[in-house]
């Protein structure tokens, strides 16, 4: 990498590259190795500064210093950037990619403070969005229902004040004053944004005080007013360009120019809440809220943090979350690397579970999130691991509370993290979760963890690691093994069945087809031993063969997957072979829940079936102390919902390809037919038409293009086709699996009367010999480890009761996966939403069914006003 390359990405690092920390000296020395290359490398210079500034966002203000010097020396070249950026800028509002506005303004506000920019322009930029975003939610004008788009842009202008509102307010004092009072008020129009369906904990869903807290904008606003009344006066933004103030003002501004917002899209022809809603929707996921703040640390660890200055960290931290995305050891060193005066782990530790939790989707696997965590506790070994430790505890204290889909990532990500520290946590701390009722979410939780652990380890290692607490040998699953009830034990007499296995498992191994098995079966088998009896024997015995390892199973599955297929043709019959699956590894619910979702591949079971399977009386009798029928639904789901996924991209591809073939045989029958009309003379007489050789391989080349126009029609076709009944598949889906859970949640849930909302269901007392449990903390930990105050390190008994009996718990529970389910999938429910409305959600249906639908979709009850 050239010299002047490092020494701009490494700006502002304690680093080889520079001999000292002084931010100062970084700025001169990057400023002359860019001035002595800006004559035979200017683009390459001016491409790679614009990357690293929006890469790396934390270092804007180094960056801008830096152009702000070579605008002194090259008022071309900074001119040409200027314009590149304001190119940029303007892709970006069209294509609406939201990180790249967001930090190309910033980058224009910093650049604004070195004098390249006007002030004048910034302002110009900042109205623009106003404008756009006033017009949006005007009821009259506009299309409220795309008010997230709107409040995007409102929070571009807000966060880049931070950065330089002492300027903008010193230099053109009353444009910026006009822009604040547009802002005011825009934010009296707009509606207050609930975060109903997407907090993290359920007891927030209803809480009268957590509704009239203020949204992200709003809270933003706050944060901005506060910095205005000192004095624009913060500690996270460095201001180098100060040091550099009296070179700075001799350089020339230069003007941005205009830019425009891309149009607001049409309000629908028929104005309904499910109309608005599903607008809505899509407004949200394409101008998605970055963060919503998961307050696990009481307000003394962040050291006095001014309002504003949280929020510029969390901008950094998530910025480089979302630019080393793949590039884990590099994000973990610069997350702890920002230029920042304070200590600030604990705001770091609530950030990454902020994105690891987020609802309804992280931005990124949460892979990523484990293996950053992972990586900053190597990098700080001092002091994040005990943060992190802290953060676990606070979490299990409220877990009762957690939404259900962030506990389930929660118990994935914990059980990792433990797999790569060697399963070492002080389990001795939550022993007394044995004292609890087996449907306690403290006691499933440490029970699924340990269960996630075996599935990274093995049994033995997983006791090992909680001899500290032996008695919570009681939660970990059976020892893994196959349950195969047609083995073998010497001197026993053979039964029939067993006989039938045997003969079937001769004849697997001797490699005989998928033919002349089911041939036998039809002749020797099913005729005289039933159904029952053929499908129990069948399945235990090619599974058994396909024990040995995934290869095995596949190999079986794909050779003999057409025996299972005869005997099994409809739904009833395939969860009966579900059911049978699940016997055969019922000491291996990971090897079950792998079977079934290769079954599922290879459509020897339907979704509806395992949907059937899961609502079954033993597998619903578990809902609320297990995970594993609802891992085989989220996985049925999660299937179904990737094949219309995969078909709507390759079908997006095969129209780019039809569109390209069409091009081609148009060309190569143009070609062909300018040639046939061409006069030429053959043996001294003229003739139509070029010479034969060439003719041909014409006609050769039209003839393959059409060829090829065709196949690509065709194979379009078949993709539409298959889509098509996805789309069926999907929609069959949701309604059988929406009837299923009104149905069980009707039989167990109160009276509407009793329990009409969360909190009052959990009120009920239906258990008299309710189990002591710990007193719940204030979530504040005290001690360097980041242990809370009431947290019982002996795992001795807690002083109070858990006030919720089982069947509370089970709805309580499975209302969770209700709203889980409908969050995740929302985009495919929305379109099925009427069909939903008429079938399942009709007017005798429970009001916390209703209510836990609806708030997966972000639908209120009572619907939206008409605008």
């Amino acid at each position: 990498m050239s010299s002047w390359k490092s020494l701009l990405l490494r700006i502002g690092d304690k680093c080889p590259e520079y001999n000292s920390s002084d931010p100062k000296e970084h700025i001169e020395t990057c400023y002359g190795a860019l001035r002595r290359e800006l004559d035979h490398s200017g683009s390459d210079i001016l491409s790679f500064l614009l990357q690293c500034a929006e890469q790396l966002p934390h270092k804007i203000p180094f960056y801008g210093t830096v152009v702000g010097l070579l605008n002194l020396a090259n008022e071309d070249f900074v001119k040409k950037l200027v314009d590149t950026t304001h190119t940029n800028f303007q892709d970006a509002l069209d294509s609406e990619d939201c990180n790249r506005i967001r930090i190309l303004m910033r980058f224009l506000t910093v650049i604004m403070c070195s004098k390249v920019l006007q002030p004048s322009s910034i302002v110009v930029v900042f109205e623009t969005l106003l404008s756009s975003a006033a017009t949006t939610v005007d009821e009259e004008k506009g299309n409220p229902s795309w008010q997230a788009r709107a409040d995007f842009y409102i929070t571009c202008i807000l966060s880049c004040l931070p950065w330089g509102g002492a300027e903008l307010f010193e230099q053109v004092p009353e444009e910026i004053e006009r822009v604040m009072v547009g802002i005011e008020a825009y934010l009296s129009i707009r509606k207050h944004v609930s975060d109903d369906g997407l907090l993290f904990f359920e007891d927030e869903d209803e809480n009268e005080e957590g509704l009239k807290e203020k949204d992200f904008l709003e809270d933003l606003w706050g944060r901005i007013q506060i910095l205005s009344s000192n004095g624009w006066k913060l500690n996270s933004v460095p201001r180098p360009h100060l040091s550099f103030e009296a070179q700075l003002v001799a350089g020339k501004s230069h003007d941005f120019g205009s830019v425009s917002c891309p149009p607001q899209p049409d309000l629908p022809s028929t104005l309904s809440v499910i109309t608005y809603g599903k607008q809505k929707h899509d407004a949200e996921l394409m101008y998605p809220q970055r963060i919503r703040r998961l307050n696990i640390f009481p307000e003394d660890k962040t050291e006095d943090l001014q309002p504003i200055d949280r929020f510029v960290v969390e901008e950094y931290l998530l910025d480089v979350l979302f630019y080393f995305n793949g590039c884990r050891k590099e994000c973990a060193l610069y997350m702890v690397g920002l230029p920042v005066p304070f200590r600030y782990e604990y705001l770091m530790a609530e950030t990454i579970f902020s994105q690891l939790l987020l609802l309804p989707h992280p931005p990124f696997k949460p892979i990523y999130y484990t293996l950053v965590i992972i990586d900053l506790c190597k990098a700080l070994p001092g002091a994040f691991p005990a943060v992190v430790a802290g953060a676990v505890r606070a979490l299990f204290e409220k877990i009762a509370d957690l939404d259900m889909e962030c506990r389930m990532r929660l118990i994935l990500w914990f059980s990792h993290h433990l797999s790569n520290f060697q399963f070492i946590w002080p389990w001795e701390e939550w022993a007394h979760v044995l004292d609890l009722p087996k449907w306690a979410p403290q006691r499933v939780f440490v029970q699924e963890v340990l269960e996630r652990e075996i599935r990274l380890s093995y049994w033995e290692k997983v006791k090992q690691s909680v001899e500290n607490a032996p008695g919570l040998e009681e939660l970990l699953p059976p020892k893994g093994g196959t349950n195969f009830i047609y083995g073998i034990d010497e001197g026993s007499e053979q039964t029939e069945e067993q006989r039938l296995s045997a003969e079937l498992s001769k004849m697997v191994k001797g490699r005989q087809t998928a033919r002349e098995l089911i041939s036998w079966i039809e002749e020797s088998v099913s005729p005289t031993h039933g159904l029952e009896s053929t499908l129990k024997v069948v399945v235990q015995t090619l599974l058994d063969i396909g024990s040995k390892s995934f290869t095995h199973l596949i190999t079986i599955l794909e050779r003999y997957g057409q025996v299972i297929a005869k005997i099994c043709p409809d739904d009833e019959r395939q969860a009966m072979l579900i059911e049978e699956l699940s016997s055969y590894w019922k000491n291996n619910p990971q090897m079950r829940a792998i079977t079934i979702d290769r079954m599922m591949g290879y459509r020897l079971i339907s979704n509806v079936a395992i949907v059937r399977w899961v609502f079954s009386p033993v597998n619903i009798d578990q809902f609320h102390i297990s995970d594993h029928p609802w891992e085989i639904l989220r996985n049925a789901v999660s299937k179904t919902y990737n094949r219309i996924v995969d078909l709507r991209k390759e079908i997006s591809s095969l129209k780019k390809d039809v569109i390209s073939a069409e091009e081609v045989s148009a060309k190569a029958r143009a070609d062909l037919e300018n040639a046939e009309q061409k006069l030429m003379l053959v043996d001294g007489e003229p003739t139509v038409g070029e010479n034969p050789a060439r003719m041909k391989r014409l006609k050769s080349y039209a003839e393959k293009a059409k060829e090829k126009e065709v196949s690509i029609r065709e194979n379009l076709e078949v993709k539409e086709a298959l889509l098509g009944r996805a789309y069926n598949e999907n929609e069959a889906l949701f309604l059988a699996l929406y009837k299923k859970l009104s149905s069980v949640l009707k039989e167990r849930l109160p009276e509407p009367s009793k329990a009409r909302t969360l909190r009052e269901l959990k009120s009920i007392h239906a258990d008299e010999t309710a189990v002591e449990l710990e007193e719940p903390s204030a979530m504040e930990m005290d001690d360097e480890n980041g242990r809370a105050k009431e947290s019982h390190s002996n795992g001795e008994k807690a002083s109070d009761v858990y006030k919720v009996g089982e069947e509370e718990q089970w709805c309580i529970s499975t209302l969770g996966y209700v709203k889980a389910f409908s969050r995740q999938y929302a985009s495919e429910i929305w379109p099925l939403l009427e069909k939903l409305e008429a079938e399942v959600l009709t007017e005798d249906v429970h009001p916390l069914f209703r209510r836990a639908i609806y708030s997966g979709l972000r639908l209120p009850v009572n619907g939206y006003p008409s605008s």
